[in-house]
C-alpha cells in the first residue's frame, strides 16, 4: 500500500522554491515511477494550443501529440475531470501508445481555471488503480498546481 501522505510530502519538499518548471516535472515523473509499482508510464503531457504535447516521463517511448478529447488523456483534459480506467482496451477512443498498457489513471493539471495539461500514469496491469491511487495523485497534482505551474 502507497503511503500517499509520504509521497505528496516528498513531491511538496522537492518543488518548493525549485523555479525551474521542466526539472520539477521530471523529478515528479521520477518520484512517481520509482515508488508507485507496477507501472510502465508516469509523466506529463502539456497543453499546447488544442494539442497535449509530451513533456517529462518515465516509461517506454510515447506518443508525442493527443489532440484534446482524444484518448483518456485527451478525454480528461477536455472534461476537466480525472479519469480511472480500469481496462483501456473498453475506453472508446484509446490511444494505445503503448500495447502494454491495460489500465491508466489520468489526471488534468488545471491552474486559474485553465488545463495546463495531465498527469498520466500507466500499468501492464488491469485494475491496477484504486480509489485511494485517485484521491492521493489529485492530490499531487494539486501540488503541482500550485507550487510549479
Amino acid at each position: 500500500m502507497i503511503n500517499y501522505d509520504f509521497l505528496n510530502d516528498d513531491l511538496e519538499a522537492m518543488v518548493t522554491d525549485v523555479p525551474h518548471f521542466i526539472s520539477n516535472l521530471a523529478n515528479a515523473s521520477a518520484l512517481l515511477f520509482d515508488t508507485l509499482p507496477d507501472l510502465n508510464w508516469a509523466g506529463f503531457y502539456l497543453l499546447e494550443g488544442d494539442t497535449l504535447v509530451l513533456g517529462p516521463f518515465q516509461g517506454k517511448i510515447a506518443c508525442v501529440e493527443i489532440p484534446m478529447g482524444a484518448g483518456v488523456c485527451g478525454t480528461a483534459a477536455q472534461k476537466k475531470e480525472a479519469l480511472l480506467v480500469p481496462d483501456v482496451h473498453q475506453f472508446e477512443g484509446h490511444i494505445a501508445c503503448d500495447s502494454a498498457s491495460n489500465s491508466e489513471i489520468v489526471i488534468p493539471l488545471i491552474k486559474d481555471g485553465l488545463v495546463k495539461g495531465v498527469l498520466d500514469i500507466d500499468s501492464p496491469s488491469y485494475n491496477r488503480f484504486s480509489e485511494e491511487d485517485l484521491e492521493g495523485l489529485k492530490k499531487f497534482a494539486s501540488i503541482l498546481e500550485e507550487k510549479v505551474f
